[in-house]
């Protein structure tokens, strides 16, 4: 709302900055609960889908946002997506329930039901289920409503705070936000600098611009298939070929190299066409974007399922810090990335930009050769509860 009110280039700047501390919750907690609600062998195919709605919502809101700008002014994109998220918030507050529980308290509850009356047991258990009985009403006894409540909250601020900082300890947490960083950064420096260069001859497409965002809608959804039959596929696949019955979570990364290979391919497509005008070379543009945006919905998709099956205790605090990464490498591209077109042409500017994400995605073979390795070496540094 703010940003559709907005009067001032600094009011929106404002604002903008209330919506990235709004949004960066919702991609943090988002991956984090399909990991908490699906077994390891189902995650590749729910996280799958989660990705396609995360990426293709950003597709199709720019191919249709050049027609809400160019028809009704720019004001009513931030009009329309506010009706949006304040449906999504309605139904959130009345039909999402409070899924916070203390595990370890309720299991001391349920254990020791006399630890209520006659003060034979430790301070600490009977602290875990005065906590049960201060948070959360156990079993079948909670209604509907009561699940809806809001407000339970344990630990110290301070504390959780620093957590996702610690997560930087992890080699797997690196390579995951750097890919998504990457892949972010080229992908809305594309969805940015591609509407400029096509409403300037030989294109002049006017309203028509946000067309190019159709090729990674097609990309997305080419994308979606693949990782939808693998992800899982190669996990369990492996889990078969041996004798415990057990995989590990590099197993899941070869599926990362194809999606790696076409992001850091297409970046460059794109630069190339957009550097070399025709009447034709929009679609070589298209087609680059559209290589991007099927890394988007794979490299995600998988990265983060790695993040959950490796440091499971901890993976809500790395995808803090991939949401934190994501946002200041997207802002660091795109913020001199059209100054930068404008007096080195495309070629330059977008060949590094593919050169810096094909770096990122070459990290993934160490992580895939000897990821467990690093994972046993670090595994000091993570935290030592119930629930890991």
């Amino acid at each position: 709302m703010w940003c559709g009110l907005a009067g001032t280039f600094n009011s929106l700047l404002a604002a903008r900055v209330v919506q990235g501390i709004g949004f960066g919750p919702a991609d943090t907690i988002a991956p984090d609960t399909v990991g908490e609600v699906f077994f390891v062998h189902e995650r590749g195919r729910a996280m799958a889908i989660y990705t396609v709605f995360l990426s293709g919502g950003s597709f199709i809101g720019g191919t249709a946002g050049a027609y809400i700008a160019g028809q009704l002014g720019y004001r009513y994109i931030f009009w329309i997506t506010m009706a949006m998220c304040a449906a999504v918030f309605l139904l959130e507050f009345f039909l999402v329930p409070e899924t916070l529980f203390d595990r370890q308290a309720a299991l001391v509850a349920e254990q020791h039901p006399s630890v209520m009356g006659d003060g034979t047991y430790s301070d600490e258990k009977r602290a875990g289920v005065e906590t049960v009985e201060r948070t959360i009403v156990l079993g079948d006894r909670m209604t509907f409503r009561q699940s809806l409540s809001i407000g339970v909250y344990r630990g110290n601020l301070v504390q959780h705070f620093l957590d996702p900082w610690r997560s930087l300890a992890f080699p797997g947490t690196w390579v995951v936000m750097l890919h998504y960083g990457g892949l972010l950064g080229g992908l809305i420096t594309i969805s940015t600098i591609g509407p400029q260069l096509l409403a300037m001859p030989p294109y002049l497409w006017g309203d028509n611009v946000g067309l190019l965002g159709l090729g990674a809608v097609v990309g997305g959804l080419l994308g979606f298939l693949p990782t939808y039959l693998t992800a899982d596929r190669l996990l369990t696949g492996r889990a078969k070929k041996e004798s415990h019955g057990f995989a590990e979570p590099e197993s899941r990364l070869p599926a990362l190299f194809p999606a790696l290979f076409l992001a850091t391919t297409g970046i460059w497509v794109f630069g190339f066409c957009a550097a070399n005008p025709s009447p034709h070379a929009w679609a070589g543009m298209v087609v680059g974007y559209g290589m991007v945006g099927f890394g988007i919905m794979q490299i995600p998709s998988i990265g983060f399922n790695y993040l959950i099956d490796s440091y499971h205790a901890i993976s809500a605090d790395c995808f803090v810090m991939t949401t934190i990464s994501r946002a200041v490498v997207s802002f660091a591209w795109t913020f001199f990335a059209a100054q930068w077109v404008e007096t080195a042409g495309a070629a330059l500017p977008f060949g590094i930009f593919g050169m810096i994400m094909g770096l990122f995605a070459l990290l993934t073979i160490p992580l895939w050769l000897y990821g467990k390795r690093m994972r046993i070496a670090t595994a000091g540094y993570l935290p030592n509860h119930e629930n890991h």
